[in-house]
């Protein structure tokens, strides 16, 4: 039985100015399922996974063509709101961002401007072992967030995602700043998130594409450097078995 999206992008293309970047993508993410954005260089990954939460919409010259769906809302309806879009779809990037202050206020930051009126220090508790990162930090949360490790850093960005209580969560790159130890304690994270949240990541490991996520894009751009969506499909099928010779010689490494 199929699962329903999470996100559905239609028709999606993408322009800076007068320069068309992506054109003609079409694929559904799933609900609690992790779809993977891979790709080269140039191909657009960052920008399509941008458009799922407006964050292109602080880029002056951004215009884009098409839809995206969260669910059976149209992201880019007129009345739509980008910061309350931004609540529901969390996002994670390629660098641990924590801000400079402490554990706690980290956590307690996205709640706080948003309102939030219920036990913080529930919230925040709650946050932090969804993030697998409690008991490592439970009694240093007055600490400042910059004493945290990298791979720490980065899970505590995620925790500071699950405090305003999403429903997607974007990763751009998670784990390109992280040693081997941090990022498989990032990919094993991943695999329990999926039962409460959908996720949708941009890497450019294929091993972790292959290892993490139940469906694959693979963007490619043409001669003009317009991405296109080459393929979309289960991940252990386009691994194994890839419809288009493109996307059999990116994952194999013959090119990209």
């Amino acid at each position: 039985m199929a699962t329903r999206p999470a996100v559905r992008a239609i028709n999606v293309g993408v322009y800076y100015g007068s320069n068309k970047v992506i054109e003609g993508v079409t694929m559904d993410m799933p609900e609690h399922e992790i779809t993977a954005i891979i790709g080269p260089s140039g191909a657009g990954k960052s920008t399509l996974l941008r458009c799922i939460n407006r964050l292109n919409d602080l880029i002056e010259i951004f215009r884009m063509e098409g839809e995206m769906w969260f669910g059976d809302f149209n992201l880019y309806a007129p009345d739509s709101d980008p910061t309350q879009i931004r609540y529901r779809i969390g996002m994670v990037f390629q660098r641990p961002n924590p801000f400079p202050k402490s554990i706690y206020d980290n956590i307690a930051f996205g709640p706080r401007i948003n309102g939030f009126k219920g036990k913080m220090d529930d919230l925040v508790e709650q946050s932090l072992q969804g993030a697998a990162l409690w008991d490592e930090v439970k009694d240093r949360l007055k600490e400042s967030a910059l004493s945290l490790s990298g791979g720490q850093q980065q899970r505590l960005c995620i925790a500071r995602a699950l405090a305003v209580e999403p429903s997607v969560i974007l990763m751009d790159e998670p784990c390109s700043a992280l040693d081997p130890i941090a990022t498989l304690a990032i990919e094993e994270l991943m695999q329990e998130l999926k039962k409460t949240y959908s996720i949708v990541i941009v890497t450019h490991n294929m091993q972790q594409a292959g290892r993490v996520s139940d469906k694959t894009a693979f963007l490619m751009p043409d001669e003009n450097r317009v991405a296109h969506l080459i393929e979309f499909d289960d991940t252990r099928t386009m691994f194994t078995n890839p419809s288009d010779e493109r996307t059999e010689a990116y994952i194999t490494g013959r090119f990209g």
